[in-house]
């Protein structure tokens, strides 16, 4: 089975480009993907939250949906997300450094809640090691997955060292592949911390060539590692399944 553990119903990019459901489901459908933790960002935490809500309702069984934890001048980031985890079901929450600021004085009680509940945050980190430095020391009981290995498309193989190290040092930090276009990195990460901590995510939808054709890429990009076939079991499924608690 296969977990695509990072996709946007709205992405953050200049254009806000938005994905229906419809459209992740199809191209799921034809790259062979099972599952998919789908979430908005670039709009507000109520917002992003109905985005994704509707996404499960709309295919509930594979369409897995991330709160989206942003503060607002006119509403709290805090009350929303706990509604999505209490009240809705989410089994996890979306983070993004460049949309909020990661100050203990802002972010904290989101990471509290988060280890309340035991649900994961998919953070963006944006490249901050001392952010996420220090979120891992002082959450050691919240579960955090840095997406992209760090930063995305980071072509600075010692940045990414340094992301492989704090996960090393806390075991409360999943690495997330999305976005790593360094791959021997990957089988770096699994010889330091173990295929059971590293996680398959596409960052999708992205629509070259096709919806499908680049998952099916993504996909192809871990089946080629030189890493075992429990390694690529973990990746695509396990790893994801255990943190959301979906076996």
């Amino acid at each position: 089975m296969i977990i695509d553990s990072h996709c946007h119903l709205k992405h953050g990019n200049k254009e806000r480009t938005e994905y229906t459901p419809e459209s992740i489901v199809q191209a799921m459908d034809e790259a062979n993907i099972d599952k998919t933790v789908v979430f908005a960002m670039a709009t507000s935490t109520s917002q992003a939250n109905e985005m994704a809500h509707k996404a499960h309702q709309a295919f509930p069984d594979r369409l897995i949906p991330y709160a989206y934890a942003l503060p607002h001048i006119t509403e709290s980031a805090y009350h929303q997300v706990e509604h999505a985890i209490s009240a809705l079901g989410f089994p996890g929450i979306k983070i993004h450094a460049g949309e909020v600021n990661l100050k203990e004085y802002i972010i904290d009680p989101i990471f509290e809640l988060a280890a309340k509940h035991d649900v994961p945050c998919l953070i963006d980190f944006k490249g901050r090691t001392e952010d996420c430095q220090r979120i891992a020391e002082t959450f050691p009981k919240t579960k955090i997955i840095v997406a992209h290995f760090g930063i995305y498309l980071c072509t600075n193989s010692n940045l990414i060292d340094s992301f492989i190290t704090l996960a090393e040092k806390h075991e409360n930090l999943t690495l997330d592949t999305s976005g790593v276009v360094l791959p021997w990195k990957i089988p770096e990460a699994i010889q330091r911390i173990g295929s059971d901590r590293i996680t398959f995510g596409i960052d999708g939808p992205h629509p070259y060539p096709t919806q499908a054709t680049y998952a099916k890429n993504e996909i192809n990009r871990i089946q080629i590692l030189p890493i075992t076939e429990q390694d690529k079991q973990n990746l695509f499924y396990n790893t994801i399944a255990r943190l959301l608690k979906l076996d």
